[in-house]
């Protein structure tokens, strides 16, 4: 077996966790500062870009990692370490390829894919610096999806905060290179810029594949050994656990599990891409904006994404660990643990993304004025609506991993293609308003996730051994977090009136003061309502001891 083992699925989302919380403060070092180097017109190209190129990404990356940890998953539940180490060849090989194909899209075809698809010319710079990257990070994602199918998700965790560390640094200072070695108001120097930022994309993901061959080699290398079936070897494993699948079934395996989970995905992807072109085009064709009014417009919406993505990221690594846990509990028949499994992490992703989405929308305004002074005045009013969007989204990412790990993958796709077409309607409506505008965006975007996590829970109820519970799983979160909007909006409120900090600080240690306080409460609130329960904690790193401090029971 390999040397790390044993990581429950708490215990492996809390190690992606910390990576999360890393890769956020990098990511706003990268984001914060580039949007403001770029100011609202040239992030239109870099959210544009980054836009399509994270369909190809979602594409090749989304669903064969998945179905590959799911292969992984099973046959370590069974002990056939040789098929894992199969599986993983012969998926590095597929990835590989595929991001072959969509390298060369990216590459050959930008000033189509930026000018009749994003209605965004100006982003073809970006779109083709993208190319590499993809390349690199299908190859990455067979590592990665290997390890996680094995429970073990450090490396995973390790990797993606060096990929973002070297991301940030590159990216940042080749965009300042390039905006400096153009003269002031050049028309290339906002797209160049642009795609200067972006290859630091791939220069992040050169170091990121590196890592993780070489841990692999060290920590695996065990089960890289040459197979033989029926052979019984020094590691004492019997001849039937030595068979392999040949490798074409293992192909049609991976892609008959990955592509119903990669196209469902991949509607998340195509939405942000649609939401570009939709929005570029009804803003200057029906609302009556000129090309630059609508870049500014759509480019201070790309900027309040970037926060509201932010509490999806917290509830990704739950997702990630819970594939394997569920699907080795189902493949062993131990259906009720699988079904408290989902219920558990249902419940514990509504505690963390309900006070994020809440916080985002009461203060939007102190969040984007601080972090980009300067920007359309539109910004808070969008994000304070993705906020509360930012909640249903968290639960649609759980349930279509636990529809994924229960094997009902081609649900989630018929969930997302209702809830991608949703999405359209309001926007194609709502954006050609001109008092609505782009804020159109985002409510389109809310009301399509709210229908994406009712269809969701229909389904897992259907699919599970018992039912998730609604009120055990939302009530207690949803009315904490309501305390604590009110509490952080009053206090905000307050302290900007009365607080006697002159100049640029004031703004800022209000902020920063409200959301103290309201941590706080939500802190107080969930050891109080027991939202989390002692069981909960003991299955994280160092959890017993917070426990104790915290007087759970």
């Amino acid at each position: 077996m390999a040397e790390h083992k044993g990581q429950n699925y708490l215990h492996g989302a809390a190690i992606l966790t910390v990576g999360v919380i890393i890769m956020k403060l990098l990511g706003f070092i990268y984001k914060i500062p580039l949007g403001n180097i770029l100011g609202d017109e040239g992030y239109s190209m870099f959210t544009s870009a980054y836009n399509i190129y994270y369909v190809f990404f979602t594409l090749a990356t989304a669903g064969l990692p998945v179905a590959l940890s799911r292969l992984v998953a099973e046959a370590d539940a069974n002990g056939r370490i040789r098929q894992e180490e199969k599986t993983f060849r012969v998926a590095l090989v597929s990835f590989t390829l595929i991001g072959l194909v969509f390298a060369a899209v990216l590459f050959f075809f930008p000033h189509w894919l930026a000018a009749v698809y994003l209605e965004n010319p100006d982003a073809a710079p970006s779109v083709r610096a993208m190319a590499p990257a993809i390349l690199l990070v299908c190859m990455v994602s067979a590592y990665r999806g290997y390890c996680q199918g094995n429970g073990n998700m450090l490396p995973t965790t390790v990797d993606e905060v060096l990929e973002v560390l070297f991301k940030v640094i590159s990216g940042l200072v080749i965009a300042s290179l390039v905006l400096r070695s153009y003269p002031p108001k050049h028309p290339m120097a906002l797209p160049m810029g642009s795609a200067g930022a972006i290859l630091g994309v791939s220069i992040g993901s050169v170091v990121s594949l590196l890592y993780m061959v070489f841990y692999k080699r060290r920590h695996y290398n065990r089960l890289a050994a040459p197979y033989t079936a029926g052979v019984v070897r020094a590691t004492g494993i019997p001849g039937d656990a030595e068979r392999v699948d040949p490798a074409m079934k293992i192909v049609r395996d991976l892609f008959r599990i990955g592509i119903p989970v990669a196209f469902g995905a991949c509607i998340l992807a195509l939405l942000n891409s649609v939401d570009s072109k939709l929005c570029m085009n009804r803003l200057q064709s029906a609302a009556g904006f000129s090309y630059r009014e609508a870049k500014v417009l759509y480019g201070v919406y790309g900027k309040a994404q970037t926060l509201f993505n932010l509490p999806a990221a917290f509830i990704t690594p739950l997702t990630i660990s819970i594939v394997p846990a569920i699907s080795g509990a189902l493949v062993k028949g131990e259906r009720r643990n699988a079904a408290k499994v989902s219920e558990d992490s249902l419940r514990i992703a509504s505690v963390i993304a309900a006070p994020m989405g809440v916080g985002l929308a009461v203060l939007s305004q102190p969040i984007m004025h601080v972090l980009y002074p300067g920007s359309h005045l539109a910004g808070p009013r969008l994000l304070a609506v993705m906020g509360i969007a930012s909640f249903f989204v968290c639960l649609v990412l759980l349930e279509n991993a636990i529809l994924q790990a229960s094997g009902r993958e081609k649900l989630t796709m018929l969930t997302l293609i209702t809830g991608g077409l949703v999405k359209i309607v309001v926007n194609w409506f709502l954006v050609a308003q001109r008092p609505i505008n782009i804020h159109g965006a985002p409510i389109g975007t809310l009301v399509s996730y709210v229908v994406m996590a009712v269809m969701d829970y229909a389904f897992l109820c259907a699919a599970l051994e018992r039912h998730p519970r609604l009120g055990g799983i939302l009530l207690k979160p949803l009315f904490a977090s309501a305390i604590m909007g009110a509490a952080a909006w009053g206090s905000y409120g307050l302290l900007e009136r009365v607080l006697p900090i002159p100049g640029r600080l004031h703004t800022p240690l209000c902020m920063l003061a409200a959301i103290l306080l309201a941590v706080l409460i939500y802190v107080v609130l969930m050891v109080t309502l027991r939202m989390i329960t002692r069981e909960d904690m003991a299955l994280i790193p160092g959890g017993d001891k917070l426990a104790r401090l915290l007087r759970m029971h």
